[in-house]
């Protein structure tokens, strides 16, 4: 309905009356109009929760990817656990929207459900108990007045024919004054048919205004009918209006999750965990790790010492294996078990399920191919080798593994006699040259 509130309530000369006849159908529609608005208001709030249920989806499925992505490329210490905390906001801000799906499934479409079950009774016949009612009530209102209508309406065209008559009369008998072919027997004729008519448009004029006079008696007490049934009808509705607005408020605050502690405290701790991130502290990882801080055993003038050469092996070999080399590593790999995987090599697919791909942000070296995380000294070169005898770790930088297992060798063997690695689960080291054979 355009126009405004105050437009409208002062009424409107040319559009029908509510005090017309028949015209309260309006008002008994309005029954119809608020079940359907319950049912308009379900399906807006389902379509919303299948929304919210939607985003929640997609940010786990991003989160998930990326977080492997992250947790498998080069970045490492505090920056990485701040990147990877930006993962646990879109896990936990998931889980907010799942629950405003629920809110709205549950309790904000389960509301509307009951209170238009309460507040609308079927018939058997078709429609609504209320609308019935409010229909019956109106029309018991309207039938007294309604029928003084009736009669005032035929009075008044009795009355306006009466009056075409005498009008036409009175022409013919100005017309027969005029015309010499008129006998004054004519013209007497004409003068009585004018005199009739007077007193048959007097009588009728009479009649009309005693029909008139009637209705406007009758019309006070067909007012107060109407709004008697009227007001029972905008009772109704006042409920209806009143539990439409609580209802709107309860969505509200079910969407508005800036009202949710739990959604400030994300990232609040969110926060947090960027500004823990320390350069220094990870820069001073990197280089005792991977740069000059890392041990080295540098060569120094060394005696011939027979019996060095045939001390015995650190542990038991099985019969046949040959002697371990010496576990002086000549470049310790350094401490692996940081928060970076960027030496972790498990596959993972980096293809989007979404229709639309998103961009891949990689360096110019792989021109944008494939994973930009993935470093190329440590996916796709290496030759495989076959363990020939099993072998247990001595110390935290070397591999273990069974006679049979097979593994992909990184680097060739140095000159204390030592290759490194890589097991088919990821983890690499040092392991014996000798204890392996090519496949």
């Amino acid at each position: 309905m355009s126009g405004s509130y105050d437009e409208c309530a002062g009424g409107d000369d040319t559009m029908d009356s509510f005090w017309e006849v028949g015209n309260y159908k309006r008002a008994v529609k309005r029954f119809d109009d608020g079940h359907r608005l319950c049912n308009d208001l379900m399906g807006c709030l389902q379509e919303r929760a299948k929304i919210e249920k939607a985003y929640g989806d997609q940010l786990t499925a991003w989160s998930k990817r990326w977080r492997q992505l992250i947790e498998k490329g080069p970045q490492y210490g505090s920056v990485e656990r701040a990147w990877l905390a930006v993962m646990t906001e879109a896990e936990r801000v998931s889980e907010l929207h799942q629950e405003v799906k629920n809110n709205l499934v549950n309790e904000d479409v389960e509301k509307v459900k009951n209170w238009q079950k309460e507040a609308y009774h079927k018939q058997m016949i078709g429609g609504f108990k209320e609308a019935k009612e409010a229909e019956e009530g109106f029309k018991k209102a309207q039938k007294p007045w309604a029928k003084k209508l009736k009669e005032m309406e035929a009075a008044k065209k009795t009355y306006h024919m009466a009056c075409k008559e005498e009008k036409l009369a009175a022409a013919r008998e100005a017309n027969g004054k005029t015309e010499a072919s008129v006998t004054p027997d004519q013209q007497k004729k004409l003068h009585e048919k004018v005199d009739k008519c007077k007193q048959d448009t007097q009588k009728a004029k009479e009649k009309y205004e005693k029909s008139l006079e009637e209705l406007s008696k009758c019309t006070p007490q067909y007012m107060e009918c109407m709004e008697q049934v009227f007001d029972q009808c905008q009772q109704h509705e006042v409920k209806r209006l009143t539990f439409l607005k609580e209802a709107l408020l309860d969505i509200k605050r079910h969407l508005n999750l800036t009202e949710n502690q739990s959604y400030a405290t994300i990232y609040r701790e969110l926060e947090r965990t960027i500004l823990a991130a320390n350069t220094q502290e990870d820069l001073k990882w990197f280089s005792n790790n991977h740069g000059p801080g890392m041990h080295m055993n540098w060569p120094i003038f060394e005696e011939y010492n027979p019996d060095q050469a045939s001390a015995p092996p650190k542990k038991k070999k099985p019969d046949g294996a040959p002697p371990t080399p010496s576990t002086d590593h000549v470049a310790p790999p350094g401490d692996r078990s940081s928060v970076s995987s960027y030496e972790k090599n498990q596959a993972y697919s980096t293809e989007w399920s979404d229709d639309e791909q998103p961009a891949t942000y990689s360096g110019n070296e792989n021109g944008g191919n494939g994973n930009s995380f993935e470093d190329d000294s440590s996916t796709g070169r290496g030759v495989r080798v076959r363990a020939l005898y099993d072998y247990e770790g001595q110390e935290q930088d070397e591999l273990s593994f069974k006679a049979g297992d097979e593994l992909t060798k990184t680097e060739d063997e140095d000159e204390q006699g030592w290759c490194r690695g890589r097991l088919d689960n990821g983890k690499e080291g040092l392991y014996p040259a000798n204890y392996v054979e090519p496949i």
